[in-house]
């Protein structure tokens, strides 16, 4: 895979991103996580990767809206990331379907 540079990058995302990096266990993450999210960011965040898994599964926006309560805007940009992003929920959904086949 070609190297990524993002538009985004930061000192302060690096940084961010490194200690994500370093959490071992879903215990630990849930921990940062609670403690540098607000419970509605984490759920956006869950709830987008959600709408990516079901949009891969092929279900309509009606399916994915009844089952996530996402709104169609956020499912039209989770779509557009899908096929026109920096490739991270692709990355992410293969090596979930890979982790969960072996």
């Amino acid at each position: 895979m070609p190297e990524f540079h993002s538009k985004l990058q930061s000192k302060e995302l690096d940084e961010l991103f490194e200690a994500i990096l370093v959490l071992k266990t879903k215990e630990e993450c849930y921990r940062f996580f609670e403690d540098i999210c607000t419970i509605n960011e984490l759920q956006d965040l869950s709830q987008r990767l959600e709408v990516a898994k079901m949009l891969k599964e092929k279900k309509t926006y009606f399916e994915i809206a009844g089952k996530t309560g996402a709104s169609t805007a956020t499912i039209s940009r989770v779509n557009r990331c899908l096929n026109y992003g920096a490739d991270g929920y692709n990355l992410v959904l293969k090596r979930l379907y890979d982790k969960s086949s072996t």
